[in-house]
């Protein structure tokens, strides 16, 4: 593996539950991406009047060590596998000790930035590709998910069905300018950034419950892990919707689907699953919700999406 990545954990980077937020971890991924970039020939990619570039199209993180304030961080990665015009690459975050903080399967493809159609690998971009190929760390192997499962067809993921199958909207709104990267469409990390920022309409009252039932704790969350579909990009002035669904229990786990929608068209822009635990915001520890609760949280989203 090299070297893509290393600075550290500001106080600004971190949200509500006092740990880098989940849109940060994504930024630093991507700039990473950048670096291998240019380590695979392609230093134009994200720069304005570059051709062709890259983009994510189908990412799994596990989130494994929290990153906390004034902590330094460092990412390394390598390719993992190697398509006409796709490739899966493998990135990871550590702490300064070697523990793993977090770990990117990402899908990626080779676009041309004016149609959005893929763009075949050169053979020198190839013969680089497979001089950093490698393998992912067996503790940093999916545990929830199967990050190749082909998901839901894409036509058949709609608005109307969101709704027929009542999954609340837990969020909405409209894409700024500031959001978007020098090729005009929405950063990935804004994806998970808005989910972030949307999912405390579903889950906060539910959550304060828990904390009550456990002896008046104050009560957050941690995500373990995250696929991410990423179908389609929105541009500035694009606007989105977000609906929800219970996706089951596992242990001291709950797992939700989310799917951001284009509200003009009904299609989708991402769809996403992701597995937390209720998190002892004092004692950083992962809290059991009561099986009663349980049964609230799928009251509160029923099921019925599916990634």
């Amino acid at each position: 593996m090299i070297p893509l990545w290393q600075g550290s954990c500001n106080q600004w980077d971190c949200d509500e539950m006092g740990h880098m937020n989940v849109r940060i971890y994504v930024e630093k991924q991507l700039e990473g991406l950048v670096a291998l970039a240019h380590e695979l020939g392609l230093p134009e990619a994200f720069r304005q009047n570059a051709p062709s570039t890259i983009i994510p199209v189908d990412q799994h993180i596990r989130f494994v060590r929290e990153v906390l304030p004034g902590k330094p961080i460092s990412m390394q990665g390598c390719i993992l596998e190697i398509g006409e015009s796709d490739a899966v690459v493998y990135q990871e975050l550590r702490h300064s000790d070697g523990a793993l903080a977090a770990s990117f399967r990402t899908r990626i493809r080779h676009i041309d930035t004016t149609e959005g159609e893929a763009f075949p690998w050169t053979r020198k971009t190839r013969a680089r590709m497979e001089a950093l190929k490698g393998e992912t760390p067996e503790e940093a192997l999916p545990r929830s998910f199967d990050p190749d499962a082909p998901g839901m067809p894409v036509s058949e993921i709609t608005l109307d069905y969101a709704k027929s199958v009542g999954a609340p909207r837990i969020g909405m709104g409209a894409v700024p300018p500031g959001h978007c990267g020098v090729h005009g469409w929405m950063e990935p990390s804004w994806f998970i950034g808005r989910l972030s920022d949307m999912v405390p309409n579903l889950l906060y009252d539910w959550r304060m419950r828990v904390g009550t039932s456990n002896g008046g704790k104050r009560m957050g969350a941690a995500v373990l892990e995250y696929r991410l579909r990423y179908h389609r990009y929105p541009r500035a002035g694009d606007l989105f919707v977000a609906h929800s669904s219970f996706g089951g229990v596992v242990g001291k786990t709950h797992s939700l689907v989310h799917w951001v929608m284009d509200p003009a068209t009904g299609a989708p822009w991402a769809t996403s699953q992701v597995v937390a635990i209720t998190l002892d915001l004092d004692a950083r520890k992962a809290v059991a919700a009561p099986p009663e609760m349980l049964g609230e949280l799928e009251k509160i989203a029923p099921k019925g999406l599916t990634i």
